[in-house]
């Protein structure tokens, strides 16, 4: 692939790098990723889908630009869009549903007000303004541009649930900073109150219910209120609030919000100057003043999902004062210290950026759903006071149990503990009492497929994270699996649902086993096969069964048929996803040399650039094992060169081609880290990781006490290069090591794992047992 090379931005983040400490966080890049192009991708699933504003490790608030509202674009920005529309307090990142937050969107603005957003076509005028690209910056708590139309550069910063953002005008006798209430990603909110409380302060929430679309356009089942305590630096003298009068039941979906009908209604809303308190359908506030050139007017507000007295003390706590350059150090100091977690050494500059930016994006989700002080909102609807663990949200389950939950097991044990949690917590307040699949600010989207969930408590109770409510966990999983099954069929409508249960299955069988639950594992491990119930031995691969038995009718492009009984896959992607058995797997497809000759040609004819395609399909999650199985097959440097072939293909230092497909939540970056670290879980849950080939000389983990023996883990490596991606021979704490895995116990016990690497395979290494 011809590499798309951003000299301008990386001119602009080299040149703030240089003042910035030399930490990891200064090689991040967020515009890794920060495109939804369908062009570029290839296909309707896009590009990376994150974005580029500033967050703090797991904070609660995301505050980024937005240069859309609508269509298929969850993180509200896109790196070829030419215009901005505001600044949002709340983000999601890299999810391939119709998005939603993008909440309380600030924008400056000089001269005459507009009510609406107007449209990238400047045939419809708004707020939105074009901005310069080679203006745009951003690193790790930080993103600034300059606002072309209305010449006002805006720069921004967080702390953990507070956001403040820095706007330098120009000479102009009538300067606003304006906020649209109603705005919101996928849809809008269906509710607003605002209240002026004195000339620097106002306060408020936005309710965010199916109804104004949102996550899954409404079909995720969004139901969320976010509240507001927002300060200005300058006082305000000339204010007033915007009311677009909604009609009774009109529509409110993304659709609705998208048309040219809807600019026209919000462009002519009424303006209540003077006005300090409003509850609508439609709102919006505006502080208006002269201001000199180059004059800097700051605006700050603490965001709760709780209730206003929580925002207020979110910014109370968070930020105390105007000191933009002081928030901005102290969340650069949490991003050195989140990522200094993981230390690489001997890796180009373009190689610490991709890696530093990878561990960056698995940083933001699972999020903080708590406020300072401890509430959070409950699945019933109640205030809930956290004690034992902060409570979290989004929890993208069918993506993140293969690669981001893994990884957060060894960098952030007490995240993965925070977020089992926050389900069982959840699933028990609610009254549901299963595990969502799919966690949505405490909705049940059921959006994907499985019972990740359930895959995520067994592998972290296997590693010794356990501090959760053990049987009320075990008793939701169990219903998990009895509620979304193989059933007494033994096999599910198509082939990724049935390879999925019988995972999830054989997951439940491990936490019964280690609760000695001896009938339970027993049962479960026996429903870990029923994906042999769809093998069809004519066809010599995984096939679609109807319900009275017969097969489904095998379509023209054989395996290769894209939705043929599988979610987002064909059935040459999905059929390898039997982990917990590869062994059996092996034995139906002809053997284990029969299984990997099938898997040489499912790598090698998979695009040159690892973008959508029918073999090898990296931009999604359900072959992202499958490079690992070769060490399973017992030729584990096919693992090694596959492996390092995808972080090098599939991996950019570059906004459009940075990431071949969604970030997923952190799902597609996590697999970077692991891979480029030189190991991956094939199964989560049975605490084996699968060596491949790192990408660096040397890898240190900073392990955390309360969860490990050890302090650090460290990866060496000898001779590595880009040519050298073969491991000789290895050494685990002085020891010669001849096997091509390792368990979780050898990393969180502390200890060196020495790889001497060379240009060509050696056949006789890692074959032991």
């Amino acid at each position: 692939m011809k590499k798309i090379l951003l000299l301008p931005i990386a001119f602009l983040i080299c040149f703030h790098l240089k003042a910035q400490p030399k930490g990891p966080a200064a090689y991040v890049n967020p515009f890794i990723g920060a495109s939804t192009n369908i062009g570029k991708a290839g296909v309707f699933h896009g590009l990376g889908k994150t974005f580029p504003g500033a967050t703090s490790p797991f904070g609660l608030v995301q505050l980024s630009p937005n240069t859309i509202t609508g269509g298929d674009n969850g993180p509200g920005y896109s790196y070829e869009h030419k215009t901005i529309e505001g600044f949002a307090f709340t983000q999601m990142s890299g999810i391939g549903w119709y998005g939603d937050l993008g909440n309380f969107l600030v924008m400056p603005s000089t001269g005459p007000i507009f009510t609406n957003s107007g449209k990238e076509n400047p045939a419809i005028k708004g707020y939105r303004s074009e901005y310069d690209k080679k203006t745009e910056t951003a690193r790790a708590g930080y993103y600034a541009v300059q606002l072309t139309d209305i010449h006002v550069k805006a720069e921004m910063t967080v702390a953990p649930h507070s956001g403040m953002i820095r706007f330098t005008f120009p000479e102009n006798k009538q300067s606003r900073i304006q906020i649209d209430l109603a705005r919101r990603v996928g849809g809008t909110s269906v509710a607003q109150y605002i209240k002026v409380v004195d000339d620097h302060t106002i306060e408020g929430w936005m309710r965010c219910t199916p109804e104004g679309g949102g996550w899954g356009n409404g079909d995720g089942k969004p139901n969320y209120t976010v509240y507001f305590y927002a300060q200005f630096s300058k006082p305000m003298k000339d204010f007033g609030i915007w009311n677009v009068n909604i009609p009774k039941g009109m529509d409110r979906h993304r659709e609705s919000v998208e048309s040219p009908a809807f600019q026209t209604l919000t462009a002519n809303a009424e303006i209540l100057k003077g006005s300090t308190e409003k509850e609508g359908a439609h709102l919006g506030f505006f502080t208006q003043f002269p201001t000199t050139a180059g004059e800097q007017v700051t605006m700050k507000a603490g965001i709760s999902f709780v209730n206003i007295e929580g925002a207020r003390a979110n910014l109370e706590a968070d930020i105390k004062d105007w000191n933009f350059e002081e928030v901005l150090n102290s969340t650069t100091a949490l991003w050195n210290k989140a990522l200094g977690k993981v230390k690489i050494e001997g890796a180009t500059d373009d190689q610490k950026a991709i890696f530093y930016t990878a561990l960056y994006h698995t940083m933001i989700d699972p999020r903080s759903f708590t406020d300072v002080n401890g509430n959070y909102p409950g699945g019933d609807g109640k205030i809930h006071q956290s004690v034992n663990f902060t409570k979290r949200t989004i929890f993208s389950g069918w993506d993140v149990f293969r690669s981001q939950m893994p990884l957060q097991t060894i960098v952030n044990p007490a995240v993965v503990n925070d977020m089992i949690n926050s389900l069982v917590e959840l699933a028990d307040e609610n009254g549901t009492r299963y595990l969502e699949r799919w966690e949505f600010l405490n909705a049940y989207s059921g959006c994907m497929i499985g019972n990740p969930a359930v895959s995520v408590i067994t592998d972290a109770y296997k590693k010794g994270i356990r501090n959760f409510n053990v049987p009320k966990a075990y008793e939701f999983a169990r219903n998990s699996v009895e509620k979304f099954g193989n059933g007494d069929l033994g096999y599910s409508e198509g082939i990724s649902n049935t390879l999925e249960y019988a995972y999830f299955d054989w997951c439940l069988s491990e936490f019964a086993q280690q609760l000695n639950k001896k009938a339970d594992a027993s049962k479960y491990l026996l429903r870990s096969k029923n994906y042999r119930n769809i093998f069809d031995p004519e066809k010599g691969w995984f096939r679609p069964k109807l319900v009275n038995g017969t097969w489904v009718e095998w379509p023209a492009d054989g395996r290769l048929a894209q939705d043929y009984g599988c979610v987002e896959s064909n059935p040459y992607q999905q059929g390898w996803f039997v982990p917990h058995d590869i062994e059996g797997m092996a034995k139906l497809m002809g053997g284990k040399e029969k299984a990997i000759a099938d898997l040489k040609i499912f790598f090698e004819r998979a695009p040159s650039n690892m973008m959508w395609g029918n073999y090898y399909n990296h931009p999604n999650e359900p072959v992202h094992h499958v490079p690992f199985l070769f060490n399973r097959l017992g030729v584990p440097w096919l693992t090694q060169k596959w492996a390092r072939d995808i972080c090098e293909r599939a991996y950019h230092n570059s906004a459009e081609e940075g990431l071949v497909g969604n970030e997923d939540v952190g799902q597609m970056s996590a697999w970077y880290v692991l891979a480029a670290s030189g190991f991956h879980p094939v199964c989560p849950g049975d605490n084996r990781y699968e060596l491949s080939s790192p990408l660096f000389s040397r890898i240190t983990f900073q392990l955390d006490p309360a969860y490990s023996k050890g302090k650090t883990f460290t990866i060496v490596t000898h001779n590595n290069s880009a040519k050298n991606k073969y491991i000789q021979s290895a050494k685990l704490n002085g020891k010669t090591y001849n096997k091509c895995w390792i368990v979780h116990q050898d990393i969180s016990s502390g200890g060196v794992l020495e790889l001497t690497m060379g240009a060509a395979p050696n056949l006789g290494w890692g074959l032991d047992n």
